[in-house]
C-alpha cells in the first residue's frame, strides 16, 4: 500500500467542441503534469465535473488517467455520489482499474447524521482494499465533518487520509491531535498553511495551471524545510489560487489553461464559460507570471 504525500492535482476534465470527453487531451495533460513534477493526480473530483458525467464517462476518465500515469505518480479517483451503493460501485470499478486510492466526498444532499456517515464510509471501506481519503468540504457537500467526527471515521481500517477543505486552519491541528497516526491530512484551499499546521499533502486546483510551483511548495516545506523559499513560491502562485477560488474553480481553471495555449474545452452546463471580465483577469495573470506554454 502506497504512502501518499505531496501536492496532488485535482484534474480538470478536457472536453472537445461537442462537449464529449477528450481522451487525447487528457493523456497529454497527464503527461504534462507529471513532467512538471506534480506528485499525484486526482481525476473525477469537483474540479473534474464528475457530477456532470455518465457512469460510462466516469469509468473512461478514471481508466485514461490511470493508464497514462502508468504508476509514475499515485492516482486517487474521486468516487463520490449520493447513494452508498453508487459509491461502492464506483470505488470497486476504480480499484479494478488500478487506482492507488479513492477520494470520497460525503453524500451531498441528504445531510447525513454522524451515524449515517460512519455506516456509509464503513460499507465503502469493507467493499474495497485500497486507501480512502475522505473529503471535508461543507460548502459543496452540505456536510461538515468536524475533527471529532473525523476521529471516529479514522477507526475504519482503510480510511487513512482526509482532504480538509474548510478555511479553518485549526481543523488541521485538531484532526492531527485527535487522530494521531491513524489519519494523514491533506489541505484543500489552504495548502501552504495546512503544511505549516502539520498536513503532509495538498489536493490543489491551481496546480492544473502551475504544477511545478505547487509541487515545490510541498518540497520546500516538507523535504527541504526551507520556509523562506516556500513563502516566495507561495507569493508567486497566489494570483492563481485567488482566481480559481469559489465559483471559478472549473471555469477559471479552464480559462487560464486556454490563455496558456493548453485549451481543454469549456465547462459543461449548467456552468458557463468565463465572462469577459474573468477572461481579461486570466490574461493578466498569464502575462504577469509568464505562463504561456
Amino acid at each position: 500500500m502506497k504512502n501518499f504525500e505531496g501536492t496532488y492535482t485535482v484534474l480538470i476534465t478536457p472536453f472537445d467542441e461537442s462537449q464529449c470527453f477528450d481522451e487525447a487531451r487528457m493523456r497529454s495533460f497527464v503527461d504534462w503534469q507529471i513532467e512538471q513534477g506534480i506528485q499525484g493526480l486526482v481525476p473525477l473530483g469537483s474540479t473534474g465535473e464528475f457530477l456532470s458525467m455518465s457512469d460510462e464517462e466516469r469509468h473512461k476518465v478514471a481508466q485514461t488517467v490511470i493508464e497514462q500515469a502508468a504508476g509514475r505518480v499515485p492516482v486517487l479517483v474521486g468516487t463520490g455520489a449520493e447513494s452508498t451503493e453508487d459509491v461502492i460501485r464506483y470505488s470497486q470499478d476504480a480499484e479494478k482499474l488500478g487506482a492507488d486510492g479513492l477520494l470520497i466526498i460525503p453524500p451531498f444532499y441528504c445531510n447525513p447524521t454522524e451515524d449515517e456517515l460512519f455506516e456509509h464510509f464503513r460499507r465503502v471501506g469493507d467493499a474495497v482494499s485500497i486507501p480512502i481519503m475522505i473529503y471535508n468540504n461543507p460548502n459543496a457537500a452540505n456536510v461538515d465533518m468536524s475533527p471529532k467526527t473525523v476521529a471516529r471515521l479514522s477507526t475504519i481500517d482503510n480510511v487513512l487520509y482526509i482532504k480538509e477543505s474548510t478555511l479553518e486552519i485549526t481543523r488541521v491541528r485538531d484532526i492531527i491531535r485527535l487522530c494521531g497516526d491513524s489519519i494523514t491530512v491533506f489541505g484543500g484551499v489552504l495548502g501552504f498553511e495546512s503544511f505549516l499546521a502539520g498536513a503532509k499533502g495538498w489536493i490543489a486546483v491551481g496546480s492544473n495551471v502551475m504544477p511545478a510551483e505547487f509541487a515545490q511548495i510541498y518540497t520546500a516545506t516538507e523535504i527541504e524545510k526551507d520556509l523562506d523559499k516556500a513563502r516566495k513560491i507561495y507569493q508567486r502562485i497566489l494570483p492563481v489560487i485567488d482566481f480559481v477560488f469559489g465559483h471559478r474553480y472549473v471555469s477559471g481553471t479552464k480559462t487560464l489553461l486556454a490563455e496558456m495555449g493548453l485549451s481543454v474545452g469549456a465547462p459543461r452546463s449548467p456552468r458557463l464559460p468565463s465572462p469577459p471580465e474573468d477572461v481579461k483577469w486570466a490574461k493578466d495573470i498569464v502575462n504577469t507570471l509568464g505562463l504561456k506554454s
